[in-house]
């Protein structure tokens, strides 16, 4: 009894205020972008979507595309979903290409997790981080950096692709192995996929 009186003179700076938390739909990882319910999103005010390219639409060595990824961000941008790319590929023709094609302003190199570039695309949707969505397959740039700039994130298995120095000490636990039991599609790049 002498706990709940004493709880009730506590400074107002130190009780929690739940009316402001946020509740979301959707869980914190999934297997690939279109296992993502766009409803889910949707109920959770999310109104748009900060996207990595490596590994989580298109894998980095152009092999594997995400399964049904493209129709998934078309039924987005019909449900009034805005979209933007961030990445910190190296080779700029791969995100200038995807960029165009999906019609998806882009920065690159973006320097994730540093949060100008999240800033930035934030911005340019004219939105709240609230209500933007990073989605990505790296836990130490896309992940991390929805964190430091306030945003909901889901971290999405990574697509299979040659690992690189870094992912061989720390993959596992920075991202996600792409399931082996479901589908990859494989990307067959235009003749001017490199001359974008």
């Amino acid at each position: 009894m002498k706990r709940l009186a004493i709880a009730s003179y506590l400074p107002s700076l130190f009780k929690r205020n739940t009316s402001k938390l946020r509740t979301y739909y959707f869980p914190q990882q999934a297997y690939s972008l279109a296992s993502i319910s766009l409803d889910c999103l949707i109920e959770s005010r999310i109104r748009g979507v900060i996207l990595d390219l490596d590994n989580t639409l298109i894998s980095e060595d152009d092999r594997y595309l995400s399964p049904y990824a493209e129709a998934w961000i078309d039924k987005a941008k019909d449900l009034g979903i805005k979209f933007f790319f961030l990445s910190n590929g190296k080779r700029r023709y791969r995100v200038k290409y995807w960029s165009n094609y999906l019609d998806i302003p882009a920065i690159n190199p973006a320097k994730k997790p540093f949060p100008n570039a999240f800033c930035q695309a934030i911005k340019h949707m004219q939105l709240t981080p609230k209500q933007v969505v990073v989605i990505g397959d790296s836990l130490h740039t896309d992940i991390l950096g929805a964190l430091l700039v306030g945003c909901p994130s889901i971290q999405v298995a990574s697509l299979p692709h040659p690992p690189r120095w870094w992912e061989r000490l720390l993959g596992e636990y920075v991202q996600i192995p792409f399931p082996s039991t479901h589908e990859l599609w494989e990307f067959q790049p235009s003749n001017n996929y490199k001359n974008v």
